[in-house]
């Protein structure tokens, strides 16, 4: 998939305000519209006008769009870096025309933004609730085991009077229940846009997401976890001391176990009313041949042991 400089197909700067965009989206859109032009691509270039328009039209998109595009140039190979857009704050207006026609391009970045419920409308005295907003925030494992209160600060777009895109940032306390789960929507309520006309206000939905970790790997509410264990541990088996997210917990390790297999702690992964499970993936390390000692050592198990794991390939 290849990058998208949504500012070079509208033909303006980066830094170009809002009247600039729609003026020059207006005047190409003018000249490209199937239904009056003769120009052979134009179905195709009116596509791409449009979708750069749903995005640099919009202050929320634009403002994620240009913290992304610092880093690439049209035509450069892309992939969306994991969670490029936690601590984004999106409130919950779809993109115009609801995206159907856009690029794989528009649907990596903001597919999962759009149908997010806009504020409803109320009967009496014109009220009308305001929009909810949305956010995705990362988190540690180990909230979820104990549950937590975080300040998080969240990116929010904002465009000035002379229509040029910015961020300000939303801090805010936030109660971390235990037992959260990945893609757990928090809901705090009244933080999302005004209501109008005396209405209530909209609501924040927090997405949740766990921080990459260098040890626990989550998968809905079990948690994998490497297990070093020494040579003798596996070939002779021992009880050892093993950390897991809510401290350390005692495992027995089977006599001739090997690199890859699992102990499953039932109940041990993340808390909830049905609580998951912990595995522990051995992996069997060997310890250096360091000294002339340790190398001897594995020479004489060289001469004296009949082993050859090859044999079993």
């Amino acid at each position: 998939m290849e990058f998208k400089d949504y500012y070079q197909t509208l033909g303006v700067s980066r830094d170009a305000p809002a009247d600039e965009i729609k003026k020059s989206f207006r005047k190409l859109a003018r000249k490209y519209h199937p239904d009056v032009s003769k120009e052979p691509d134009a179905e195709a270039r009116m596509k791409e006008l449009n979708e750069a328009f749903a995005v640099l039209s919009d202050t929320e998109k634009r403002a994620a769009y240009d913290q992304l595009g610092q880093r690439y140039r049209a035509g450069q190979e892309f992939h969306a870096p994991p969670d490029w857009d936690a601590g984004f704050e999106f409130s919950g207006a779809g993109a115009p025309g609801g995206g159907a026609d856009f690029s794989d391009f528009f649907s990596e970045l903001f597919g999962s933004r759009m149908g997010r419920g806009a504020g409803q409308a109320g009967h009496a005295h014109f009220q009308m609730r305001g929009q909810d907003h949305h956010a995705k925030v990362m988190l540690d494992l180990e909230d979820a085991y104990h549950g937590a209160t975080r300040t998080m600060t969240l990116r929010v777009p904002r465009q000035d009077a002379r229509g040029h895109v910015g961020l300000a940032e939303h801090t805010l306390d936030v109660r971390i229940p235990k037992g959260v789960r990945e893609g757990q929507l928090i809901r705090l309520a009244g933080q999302g846009s005004p209501g109008i006309g005396g209405g209530t206000p909209g609501d924040l939905y927090l997405e949740v997401h766990f921080t990459p970790h260098a040890r626990y790997r989550v998968e809905g509410r079990d948690v994998y976890a490497t297990l070093p264990i020494a040579p003798w541990e596996a070939a002779l088996g021992a009880t050892v001391q093993a950390p897991v997210p809510d401290g350390m917990v005692e495992v027995r390790i089977p006599e001739g176990s090997q690199s890859g297999r699992k102990l499953r702690l039932k109940g041990r992964g993340i808390p909830g009313a049905t609580p998951g499970d912990l595995y522990l993936v051995m992996e069997v390390v060997l310890p250096p041949a360091d000294s002339e000692k340790a190398r001897e050592l594995y020479r004489t198990m060289a001469r004296e042991m009949a082993f050859n794991p090859r044999e079993r390939v």
